[in-house]
Order: C-alpha cells, then sequence, then structure tokens
C-alpha cells in the first residue's frame, strides 16, 4: 500500500456552483476538475503522486503547526501556518458562477500576518485525468498550460515566474502585510487581467453572496454550525445551472485502503431526492429545493413513457449516460486501484428508487408547488408500473455488482411509491386508479412482514435471509412501521448487535451478503451512522441518541466535512464531501433537536 502523502480528511473543498477544488492543510490544491465537476481532472495528486498535477503555495516553514478555517458562513477556506517566524495565511475561493458565459476560475491569496517568509509556489496542472501531455509557455506575469485536444489553461500573478519543465514556478519574500495573488482559469477568460492583482471588490462578492445565503437558512437549534456547515456543503455540490446535486465531489477515492471499491460519484442519484428535498425545504432553502424538482422532473420526461428508463442515477446535466471505465495511468489513493470514471450502475435495476422520487414529489407538493396535470400523468404511469413490478429481484439501494436479490429496502420503497400516490392524489383530489394501488399497496406491506421477517423476531434484508442491514433503518423514517413498535425495536437492537461500533454504521456485513460481488471490505457508511441517530431518537432513547450524535460530530474533520465512510479509527473514506452523509446529519440533528427541547417534531421522510 503506498504511504498517504494528504489524508482525505486533511481537506476542505471549495466551488462555484459549478465544479469544485480539494485543498489540503499543507496549501497544496490536488484535486480539481475543470470546467465541470463531472469534467477531466486536471489537478489528481490526491489520486497518485504530485506529478499527477498539483498546486502548492506555502511558506518554507516546515516545522510549522498548519490549520484551516473557513471565514464564517462562507466557503471561502483559510490555511494558516504558525510558527516562531511568524503566521502566514493563504485564502482560496471560487467567485460563484452564475452566468453561462462565466469560466470558473481560482482564487489564491497568500499574506504574511507578521514576521517575514520565504514563499514556495508550484503549479503544475495535467490535463484529462493526468493522460495529456500538458505543456507550459512563459508570459509576461503569467504561464499558460496546453495540451493537445484540451482547454488551454493560465495562472496570473504579480511575481517573477521560472519553468520547470510543465510547472510554474516561483520563490520569493514578503514582510508583515504584504501579499500576493494568483488566479488560475482559462486562457482566453479576461476577469483573469481584470482581476490580477486587485481582485477585493470580486472577493467581497463572493463573501457576500455565501453570507447571504447562509442567512437565509432558517435552522436555529442545537448544533447550527455543524448543520450550517452541511448546508454550505450541499449547496457547492449543487449545479446553478441545471439544478441537480452531486453525490460528491470526488471520483477515485477508496472505501477500503488498497482496495478495489473506487468509485465516480460526480453524478445525481435520484434516490438522494426526499432526503435532498426534506433538508432544503426544512432549512428554508425553497429555491433549492424547486430548482432540485424540477431537475428531477426533467429526468424523468427523458425517460419519455417508458417508466422502465427511469434511471437510478443522471449526468449533472440530466444526460443518461454515465459509462463506467478505468484510468489505469493513476496508481489511486494509497494504492487503491482502479480507479474508475463513470458508473456503470446507471443501468441497474433498482426498484427502490420510484419510492425515493414518489416521496420527493409528495414533499413538493406539500411545501411547495402543486403538481402539475403533465407531471401526474407521468407520476400515473410510473405507480402503474410498480403496481405491476414490485415483486421483482433488483441491485438494491446499495448496487450490488452480484446477482439480483428480493432486497427489504427496495420493497420498503415500492411500498413508499404506492403510499405516497394515494396520499398526493387524495389530497389533490386527482384521477386515480385508487382501488388497484390500495391492492398493490397492500399486498408489498403484507409480503414484507411474511417474507422478511425472521423466526427469531426481526426484519430480514433479503427475502427468507437471514441478515441485517443499515437500509432497514429507514422503516421508521419513511413511516412504514412506528418507531416505538415492538418488533421495529427488536430490529433496531439486532442491527445494534451486527452493524454499529462506536455509533459508526456498516451497510452490511460482506461475507453475509453473496450479492456484494466485489473482493475485499469497507468503511462504516456515514450516512447510516446518522440514520441510526435518528431511529434511536424517534424510539424514544434520546440519551443514547445524544451521545451518538456528539460522537459522529467529532468524526468529522476539522473544517465539519464528511467523506462517504469510516475506517475502523473514524478516519475518513470514500469520496467526499459526500453529500447523503450531510442530508443524514441535518435530518438527525433537526429531529434531535426538536425531541431534546420537548417539542413535537413535524413529520418528515
Amino acid at each position: 500500500m503506498n504511504m498517504i502523502k494528504r489524508p482525505i480528511e486533511d481537506h476542505g473543498v471549495i466551488g462555484d456552483l459549478r465544479t469544485c477544488a480539494l485543498i489540503a492543510r499543507d496549501g497544496s490544491l490536488d484535486y480539481f476538475c475543470w470546467p465541470d465537476l463531472d469534467s477531466p481532472s486536471v489537478f489528481s495528486a490526491l489520486l497518485d503522486s504530485d506529478e499527477a498535477g498539483l498546486f502548492s503555495l506555502s511558506p518554507d516553514w516546515p516545522e510549522a503547526r498548519r490549520m484551516q478555517i473557513y471565514l464564517p458562513d462562507t466557503a471561502i477556506l483559510q490555511t494558516r501556518w504558525l510558527d516562531d517566524l511568524g503566521v502566514v495565511e493563504v485564502t482560496d475561493y471560487m467567485p460563484v458562477c452564475q452566468r453561462e458565459d462565466r469560466q470558473p476560475r481560482i482564487i489564491r491569496r497568500i499574506k504574511v500576518i507578521h514576521g517575514t517568509a520565504t514563499i514556495n509556489l508550484r503549479c503544475a496542472p495535467v490535463h484529462d485525468y493526468a493522460r495529456a501531455d500538458t505543456r507550459a509557455t512563459q508570459q509576461s506575469g503569467a504561464v499558460t498550460f496546453h495540451a493537445e485536444g484540451q482547454p488551454t489553461l493560465r495562472l496570473t500573478g504579480d511575481v517573477d515566474f521560472t519553468m520547470d519543465n510543465a510547472a510554474a514556478v516561483a520563490r520569493f519574500t514578503l514582510e508583515a502585510g504584504e501579499s500576493r495573488e494568483f488566479i488560475f482559469g482559462a486562457d482566453e477568460d479576461p476577469h483573469l487581467d481584470e482581476e490580477s492583482g486587485n481582485s477585493l471588490s470580486c472577493f467581497q462578492a463572493t463573501l457576500d453572496y455565501w453570507r447571504k445565503w447562509s442567512a437565509h437558512s432558517s435552522y436555529r437549534g442545537r448544533w447550527r454550525e455543524m448543520v450550517n456547515r452541511s448546508a454550505i456543503t450541499l449547496k457547492l455540490l449543487t449545479s446553478w445551472q441545471h439544478g441537480s446535486i452531486a453525490a460528491a465531489a470526488t471520483f477515485g477515492l477508496p472505501e477500503e485502503l488498497g482496495g478495489e471499491r473506487n468509485w465516480d460519484y460526480r453524478a445525481s442519484w435520484i434516490r438522494d431526492a426526499s432526503f435532498s428535498m426534506y433538508a432544503l425545504m426544512r432549512l428554508g432553502y425553497v429555491e433549492e429545493a424547486k430548482h432540485f424538482t424540477h431537475w428531477v422532473g426533467r429526468c424523468v420526461e427523458n425517460s419519455h413513457s417508458d417508466v422502465e428508463k427511469l434511471q437510478i442515477m443522471y449526468r449533472i446535466d440530466g444526460g443518461t449516460e454515465l459509462h463506467e471505465s478505468e484510468l489505469l495511468n493513476l496508481s489511486g489513493y494509497a494504492g487503491s486501484r482502479p480507479v474508475r470514471i463513470g458508473n456503470d450502475a446507471w443501468h441497474q435495476t433498482q426498484l427502490d428508487i420510484y419510492g425515493e422520487l414518489m416521496d420527493a414529489i409528495y414533499l413538493a407538493n406539500k411545501y411547495g408547488e402543486a403538481i402539475s396535470q403533465r407531471g401526474w400523468n407521468h407520476v400515473s404511469r410510473m405507480i402503474d408500473y410498480v403496481a405491476e413490478n414490485w415483486n421483482q429481484t433488483d441491485a438494491g439501494i446499495w448496487e450490488m455488482r452480484g446477482d439480483p436479490q428480493h432486497f427489504l429496502h427496495s420493497r420498503l420503497m415500492c411500498w413508499v411509491a404506492m403510499d405516497r400516490a394515494l396520499r398526493l392524489g387524495e389530497k389533490r383530489s386527482l384521477s386515480m386508479p385508487a382501488e388497484r394501488w390500495l391492492k398493490a399497496r397492500d399486498a408489498i406491506r403484507a409480503d414484507i412482514w411474511e417474507n422478511f421477517w425472521h423466526p427469531n423476531g426481526h426484519f430480514v434484508a433479503t427475502r427468507h435471509g437471514e441478515f441485517v442491514d443499515a437500509s432497514m433503518l429507514l422503516m421508521p423514517l419513511v413511516r412504514f412501521v412506528g418507531a416505538t413498535d415492538p418488533d421495529w425495536l427488536a430490529t433496531l437492537d439486532v442491527i445494534k448487535e451486527k452493524l454499529v461500533s462506536d455509533g459508526m454504521v456498516r451497510r452490511y456485513n460482506v461475507a453475509e451478503t453473496p450479492a456484494d460481488g466485489l473482493q475485499g471490505e469497507e468503511g462504516a457508511f456515514a450516512a447510516c451512522s446518522f440514520w441510526y441517530v435518528e431511529c434511536l431518537a424517534r424510539a424514544g432513547r434520546l440519551d443514547e441518541a445524544h451521545f451518538e450524535f456528539e460522537k459522529l460530530l467529532k468524526y468529522a474533520n476539522h473544517l465539519g466535512l464528511y467523506a462517504e465512510e469510516f475506517d475502523s479509527r473514524g478516519h475518513a473514506l470514500g469520496n467526499t464531501p459526500q453529500a447523503l452523509t450531510h442530508l443524514a446529519l441535518i435530518s438527525a440533528a433537526f429531529f434531535l433537536d426538536r425531541k431534546l427541547s420537548g417539542e413535537d417534531p413535524l413529520w418528515q421522510p
């Protein structure tokens, strides 16, 4: 296994609502896809060596203490060095990209607060996932980076650059109060010239944007700072142009060090729809929820009248094809190969997506806009399909690569699809075959109780199976079973015994899940860990829920960010930052806070 130079959890994220970049505590920008989040990377050192693309900016203080903070209520990141020789800070941000003619750009400003410091800069992008032969050309106050068939990029700054092969290099000294600024973006972008050395207005506009956006949050409960950081993280993963929310900012980061579970999460999953709707609306971000609903609606329309074409995931722009391939040139984070781009799960059958989509539509109607007649026609065709096909095998919520199974979660969400459609149709007095849908809903409920129930007195993850998995934690959250029902509490206890360790919840035990179909193990799933807290709170186990929640907060990184999973020591694994984790945190915090305050929480998915 390769040595880890910059751990996953050592990173902060910045973005402009079009793409994101990761910056480590040593001042290195080692992951960045340009111009869009799902475009090829131009800095890929996180997934290989520094030769795969790195932009480092730091004082020559090897023994300094390094810290990172966000400016309050913003996505503007500061990396700080504290040393006997003084204090230096780097401020990193991306001006918010909300016009089609704007290209993403990163602004990095380094300033000496006190003392004197020699600064080292090295900017060496490598186009096309580090596969291209990137060349650099020096100009006056700038360096351009170009490769055949790739966009030309440019770095500007008020220093004397020198060249080291295809890298721009600078070494300069700053006194207390002095600063230098560097802008990285498209060669043809006029803003690089306009803002070079004078971007205070751009900085202020970015600061004002994020603080104004954060002020819209209606959350006033406990853990407000963590909830707001989660909301900002979700916003960073949101496309201003399309309204979709990416599952994570990255691709290829492993669920097991040295293992093969390395996926591309730069796409939007239908499954996250209801969680996104709930979290955004509950915090007061109605516009974001509305845009996401419209994006989902366009995806449904892309399936035309054939609901079998409804996919579990779509590209950020709503496109349908996400063909998976392996980047053989990258050694992978900690030697974890293969590094994959694209995701072949897009053509899997996962019946649960109909329930999650219908739950999102139901929530949108409950808290937002009423469904249109055309929209209801789409819904009716979808629900007719679920009524006829709920009893099929599929790949399940965990996107198993082995043989299809009858999964409880898929069955559960088919029940949700039928239930929410019936509720919505009745509430809005919409035409529907109510008797047929009601019959299907009741049949699904009966199937779950009869065929997913173990003789030892608890639910199981597969039909006539023996074992549990963490997706079962959603049973009370979607109101299939009461949160204090003795049969559910018995199931919750089995999940605790089999899957929970110090508040960290595994999705399932690989040895008990033949459908997994992959080699090796994986970490604990962060979103499931927050679902577990919410289940405890709903069951009335408030002291336990409170303590487990506090432990999970300590597993966040130094900036309050979460990746997909935790290893056995609580360190980050998998793609980062992950939307579903932050959505689950918001939901758990909202419910637990209200319970601890003695209030009756409103219904939530």
